[in-house]
């Protein structure tokens, strides 16, 4: 049996289960689990690897690029300026930042681009992720460019340019990088290790991600010009952008936060428990109500499948069966990271590894963890 670190609760047993079997099986490198019910931790487990190479234990301050579970705590600080009065979802974006308006996009307002509906899904080419990096240029960029489609008519997964537009609003807003504004405002008052722009101090102690297989039929028959060859292409980059100093300085809100599954669960329970985490008022209810408005249902652009987005954040849909209906938000990160919100049951759920899985929203190793966690939820009845 795989030597775990950490805490689990009796109920939660199914949990460690699945992570010492993957661990021990080698299909898990390095990881961490986390779930938390009424601010509360009941599962902060971690184990294996933290280098290929074997050498290097995944230890309690071990951190990783967790990808796409980083537009959860971009859309939390957008929700943390919507709170404050400063923002307002149904207005347009170039209320806050004028230059946003060029060629056709006056009329796209806050919520399109929370709810991945505003057209600007990734950059008109040519771009390279270095380009990317440079963050006040990128996004001066997208404020430049026209549409793909006709903002609000549908959603197409904003894979890099999400956190370039998101954090825009917040910096033009607040005045303050997002960066600075998460480490100011939600992770440092929360206690919580998470990082968009990792300092260079905290490097010793990231476990790098390894790639997932290459697969080259992935966007095999996809119309060329279309939105999701374009928003792939707009940069092509792959996972070992991720090893680079450059990637890690950068603030890229969509996709270099730098935490664990006990971060992203203790950030995440703010929303769980009513807005609320040990006598720190984030969010009112209100405000979290916000997040199950829906926006989009139907086939994504980019994506090429059934979502459910509401403001900032997916919704339970039949593109993630290891979900059960209720009053859930979540997203996932590219390779298998996770963060799940269930408002009814005051529970986050997080999972982040460096052995990166393949699968659209989440690996098999996604699916099994977040059951094993409702199963301990629901007093292991099955979901």
């Amino acid at each position: 049996m795989a030597d775990l670190g950490g805490v689990c609760d009796e109920r939660f047993a199914e949990v460690a289960a699945r992570l010492s079997e993957n661990l021990d099986s080698g299909d898990e490198l390095g990881a961490s689990v986390a779930v938390m019910v009424d601010g509360e931790t009941v599962v902060d487990l971690w184990g294996g690897w933290a280098d290929q190479g074997r050498s290097v234990p995944w230890r309690r301050d071990t951190i990783t690029n967790v990808w796409s579970c980083t537009k959860t705590v971009t859309s939390l600080a957008a929700l943390l300026l919507v709170e404050r009065g400063l923002l307002d979802v149904d207005a347009p974006v170039a209320r806050y930042w004028p230059d946003f308006a060029a060629r056709g996009k006056e009329g796209v307002l806050v919520r399109h681009v929370l709810s991945h509906t505003s057209g600007v899904s990734g950059w008109e080419q040519p771009v390279t992720v270095a380009d990317v990096c440079d963050v006040l240029a990128a996004t001066a960029r997208l404020a430049a460019q026209a549409p793909w489609w006709r903002p609000g008519t549908a959603s197409g997964y904003h894979l890099l340019t999400y956190g370039h537009l998101v954090g825009e609003l917040v910096r033009r807003i607040d005045g303050r990088t997002l960066g600075r504004f998460v480490a100011e405002e939600i992770a440092g008052p929360l206690g919580a290790d998470f990082h968009i722009g990792l300092p260079d101090a905290e490097f010793g102690r990231v476990a790098d991600v390894v790639p997932p297989p290459y697969r080259s039929s992935d966007l095999a028959g996809t119309d060329p010009d279309g939105v999701a060859v374009r928003t792939f292409a707009g940069p092509s980059g792959g996972a070992e952008e991720a090893w680079r100093a450059g990637w890690r300085r950068a603030e890229i809100g969509a996709a270099n936060g730098h935490g664990n599954a006990r971060s992203l669960a203790r950030i995440h329970s703010v929303i769980a428990c009513g807005g609320t985490l040990d006598g720190l008022r984030l969010l009112s209810p209100r405000t979290i109500d916000l997040i199950f408005r829906q926006p989009t249902d139907g086939p994504d652009l980019v994506l090429g499948t059934h979502l459910r987005f509401g403001v900032g954040f997916g919704l339970p849909s039949s593109a993630v069966p290891y979900l059960p209906a209720g009053r859930i938000c979540f997203w996932t990160g590219w390779g298998g990271s996770v963060v799940v919100i269930d408002t009814e049951r005051r529970a986050a759920i997080s999972y982040v590894m460096n052995r990166m899985g393949t699968g659209l929203l989440g690996s098999d190793r996604t699916t099994a963890y977040v059951r094993a966690a409702f199963a301990g939820l629901r007093g292991n009845q099955p979901l």
